[in-house]
């Protein structure tokens, strides 16, 4: 619950603390005092999101701080999940600074959090009801929510959901798979083809730059034959005369004749021009004798060569993607005659799982159906109570296309006048009406809210007099189990509160400044009696609010 709400320079606020009481709550005050900012201070403290045009005129900042304490068990798992304890008095503090540079401070006991997750926490704290939920019961597609909530469906929900997603994804799978066979045959005929062309290539890794090394030897080896005989016959001799090499080496030995130190040393350096002639004899000796040259054919190199740049058009610039593009046509080609046997499975799996959804779908409808009985009876007994003693209220439910939801279309109907027919909430409902009818749902769904802390704003919207008694009725009894706070204008509603809080609005210096303050006794009923009239109090005014304020504490209703 609610215990305390300190505001600071919110609006016309510029400081307000506020104790709230177990049980029945009511804000009043004249318009414009105040209510609403109220209510916009406490959506800030609940992670809501705020505006700067809420920081009062001339201040650069602004601050609402609220305590909450007495948590059942669901808000005590949340605020663990989050990493949050109650303090040793069983409390939490949200302390909210909004700033005009729009950096603002989010605090609980004292540790930072984020906007998201205030919200997460403050959606087990409170709940606030305004005219927009009543408006919200316009709105058909809402409908199925409410008798879901009073069927405890969301388990169930949940199952069905996971069949449904996977449903879907086989379905998706099967379209896929489902080509048509034209198509296939086409598919399967140029993959074969081209595993073909491929495989008979024989494509090897490297193969296109040792053919083009081997043109090239293969285009010049007559000249170069020629060149490299004659330059063997040169270091080596032949029968007419003797080589270079035997020409030095004949040279060395002379040299090394003389016995001298001098010309033995350049004996030496001979020797070394030897070495090196003796090598190059040897390479061009070993490139006449290869006998895999002499046999090139320039013909067939350059045939292989068109063929492999022929297919590199096709599949690939090098023979790397040529042999990938062959495994993956091989893949698909496999993908392909596989098809028939994946559709045949898929089309198993999204037969079983239609099933199962359809018999998850019915359970939802029966479940539903249960609780729309209960509902209906109900929402009736606490709309006749609340003065609409002629209602008829049903819960229409066909069955449509399955949704992620089910396949149950649900809406509302409503005859509020003996002898019409029931019609939507939307065709007939007035604002009166309306925020009876919220008030009967919120009232049957109570058990199934485990939020502490109800807050209604503008509940009694379109209702007067005796409609108002019974409303205030109906909201006190709402309040033995939870906290209610209920911004209000009507003094029926006022009277029955436990804890009674003026809204004031005063004018000091050319500003404004509103105070909220708990009103004692005779202060209730001097403000039931302006409620009652709105003008100058009179002492039968004085007399009839403090009659219905006295009756409020012992009405046999409650």
């Amino acid at each position: 619950m609610l215990k305390f709400l300190h505001i600071e320079n919110i609006a016309v606020i510029e400081r307000s603390d506020t104790e709230f009481a177990e049980g029945f709550n009511v804000l009043t005050g004249e318009t414009g005092a105040g209510k609403s900012i109220l209510i916009d201070s406490i959506n800030a403290v609940l992670g809501e999101r705020t505006s700067k045009e809420l920081i009062r005129a001339g201040c650069d900042s602004a601050e609402v701080s609220a305590v909450f304490g007495n948590f059942d068990d669901t808000a005590v798992k949340t605020l663990s999940e989050l990493g949050f304890s109650p303090d040793e008095d069983g409390n939490i503090v949200i302390r909210r600074r909004l700033s005009v540079s729009g950096k603002g401070i989010i605090k609980l006991n004292g540790i930072p959090v984020t906007a998201t997750q205030l919200r997460d926490i403050g959606k087990n704290l409170i709940n606030i009801h305004g005219q927009h939920d009543s408006q919200a019961l316009l709105d058909s597609e809402k409908h199925i929510f409410y008798i879901d909530a009073l069927a405890d469906n969301s388990e169930l929900i949940n199952e069905y959901y996971q069949e449904f997603r996977y449903l879907n994804k086989v379905r998706k799978e099967l379209e896929a798979s489902q080509i048509d066979e034209e198509e296939k045959q086409r598919q399967t005929d140029l993959l074969k083809y081209q595993i073909n062309e491929l495989e008979s290539a024989d494509i090897k890794k490297g193969e296109l730059a040792e053919l083009k090394c081997k043109a090239q030897i293969a285009k010049n080896y007559q000249t170069v034959v020629e060149a490299l005989s004659k330059a063997d016959t040169a270091l080596n001799g032949n029968d007419d005369f003797s080589g270079a090499s035997a020409l030095i080496s004949s040279a060395q030995k002379e040299l090394y004749s003389l016995k001298d130190g001098k010309w033995n040393a350049l004996a030496e350096k001979t020797a070394d021009v030897l070495s090196d002639l003796t090598d190059i004899g040897a390479e061009i000796r070993d490139f006449l004798d290869n006998v895999e040259y002499s046999e090139l054919d320039i013909n067939n190199i350059n045939e292989r060569l068109d063929l492999l740049e022929r297919l590199m058009l096709k599949y690939g610039n090098s023979e790397e993607e040529m042999l990938d593009f062959l495994t993956s046509a091989k893949v698909r080609l496999e993908e392909l005659d596989f098809s028939d046997r994946r559709i045949s499975q898929l089309s198993d799996l999204l037969d079983k799982s239609t099933d199962r959804l359809v018999e998850l779908g019915e359970k939802l409808t029966l479940s539903r159906k249960k609780a729309a009985a209960e509902f209906e009876k109900k929402v009736c007994d606490i709309l006749s109570y609340l003065n609409m003693p002629d209602v008829r209220f049903t819960v229409s439910m066909q069955k449509g296309r399955y949704t992620k939801r089910g396949c149950d279309n649900i809406e509302f109907l409503i005859s509020a006048n003996r002898g019409e027919n029931v019609k939507p909430l939307s065709k007939i409902a007035s604002g009166g009406e309306l925020s009876r009818v919220m008030l009967a749902i919120k009232s049957v769904l109570l058990d199934k809210d485990p939020v502490g802390t109800m807050i209604f704003d503008e509940i009694d919207t379109g209702i007067s007099g005796y409609t108002a008694g019974k409303v205030g009725i109906q909201l006190k009894k709402v309040a033995k189990n939870r906290q209610v706070i209920c911004v209000t204008h009507l003094a029926q509603i006022a009277a029955m509160a436990d804890e009674h809080l003026l809204i004031e609005k005063s004018t000091e210096g050319g500003r404004t400044f509103t105070q909220v303050k708990p009103l004692k006794y005779e202060e209730r009923v001097g403000e039931i009696a302006r409620i009652m009239s709105g003008t100058q109090l009179t002492e039968n005014l004085y007399k009839s609010a403090k009659e219905l304020l006295d009756r409020s504490k012992t009405d046999d209703n409650l």
